[in-house]
């Protein structure tokens, strides 16, 4: 069984501090991905410096396959020594999932990762051992589709402190949250955004502590297809269309030359709406056995909006609903964002009649520069990209 692993994080700041003293990184290789919250000591610039090195270290390492007890040591030596409080060190939490399913975690001193299975709650049996002078807890799992794991700094259990709560939000109540609110269909990025959100307002806006949510969500690879302009040699049209139908995964056609193109060689029919659910974007249409037809560069222009409005570190709750709406922009961005793992982009280079008119504000290039910012930022994302020009 092979497996993607969706992986987001969301962090806020300590109230009136402009660096976040809590760092996570993503590390992917072809057959795992790691991914290391660290907690720096204090607030502001020197935690941050602390949780960057700690993260960049343990990440590092571990992406080489080299031991844990090689990643403490190595943080142990490399970390400056706080003057005020004689320690030296930041807490950290790591896991590291196979694509074969197999699961790695190590904590120290970081609140608990909280594990779902389906939705309910699926204790993580963890054994102790001391590396360095450090305690270190460590478990070994196997993940399957459905599975998600949530890793939280102390700013997410010391939401509200003296605020709203007197003693904070403890471990047992955020992952009684994080059970109410799962949704299976629910992206990483979603479910870390719900739980942040969270403890901003437990925290009436003005956080006491860093606070950082990373969420891992296990699923079966799910792959897209999608064809943008015709082909340069029209005599290949029939080839170009028949690998793309017989590629696996779900199949978007953005352009109507491309979807006259598509239907002619199917045999199928254009059914085209006119119905606006957004002025901005022109209607979709609907070829049988494809699954969603739009118009071109306009739409893929909205759609790049769109996706990099919800990646933003600046996005909310409301840049993700947007993603809900029924225009073809709205549509295609989810379906980029939420529901594929890897996308196939066939990518036309013969010239649109439509474009030649000088009026016409887009022309090749902007279709060819959308593309490629649509597959950075999706690589960016943990997205597996191919391009095929043709």
């Amino acid at each position: 069984m092979s497996l993607y692993i969706d992986v987001s994080y969301e962090s806020i700041n300590k109230y009136r501090e402009e660096l976040c003293g809590d760092k996570v990184e993503i590390i992917r290789s072809p057959d795992s991905v790691v991914v290391v919250l660290a907690d720096g000591l204090g607030s502001g610039v020197k935690a941050n410096i602390l949780a960057t090195l700690t993260s960049k270290i343990i990440g590092t390492i571990m992406s080489n396959g080299l031991d844990i007890e090689e990643a403490v040591n190595t943080v142990a030596k490399t970390l400056p020594v706080c003057k005020e409080r004689g320690v030296a060190y930041s807490t950290f939490s790591i896991i590291q999932i196979f694509n074969n399913g197999e699961g790695y975690l190590a904590e120290f001193d970081n609140p608990s990762v909280v594990r779902l299975r389906k939705g309910k709650m699926l204790n993580l049996e963890t054994e102790s051992r001391v590396v360095n002078d450090k305690l270190i807890k460590e478990a070994r799992f196997k993940v399957s589709p459905d599975d998600l794991f949530v890793m939280i700094s102390d700013g997410v259990i010391h939401a509200g402190i003296g605020q709203t709560l007197n003693l904070g939000w403890q471990w047992d109540n955020v992952s009684e949250y994080i059970q109410k609110t799962y949704k299976k269909d629910a992206s990483s990025k979603t479910l870390a955004k719900l739980l942040l959100s969270a403890c901003d307002n437990l925290y009436s806006h003005e956080p006491g502590d860093d606070t950082t949510v990373v969420t891992l969500k296990a699923k079966k690879p799910v792959k897209l297809n999608l064809m943008i302009g015709p082909p340069v040699d029209s005599t290949r049209d029939d080839e170009i269309v028949s690998r793309f139908i017989g590629n696996e995964g779900k199949k978007v056609i953005c352009g109507g030359t491309t979807s006259q193109i598509v239907a002619r060689v199917l045999g199928k029919e254009i059914k085209t709406s006119i119905e606006y659910f957004n002025p901005a974007v022109p209607p979709t249409a609907e070829i049988e056995g494809i699954n969603l037809t739009t118009e071109g560069v306009l739409t893929l222009r909205k759609t790049l909006d769109l996706l990099k409005a919800c990646v933003s570190p600046e996005s909310g709750m409301g840049d993700m609903l947007k993603l809900n709406k029924k225009d073809g922009a709205s549509r295609l961005a989810k379906m980029l964002l939420e529901e594929s793992t890897s996308i196939y982009f066939f990518v036309g280079r013969a010239m649109n009649p439509a474009h030649q008119n000088p009026e016409f504000p887009l022309n090749m290039g902007m279709k060819f520069k959308l593309v490629e910012e649509l597959a950075a930022l999706l690589t960016h994302t943990g997205k597996h990209i191919s391009i095929e020009y043709c």
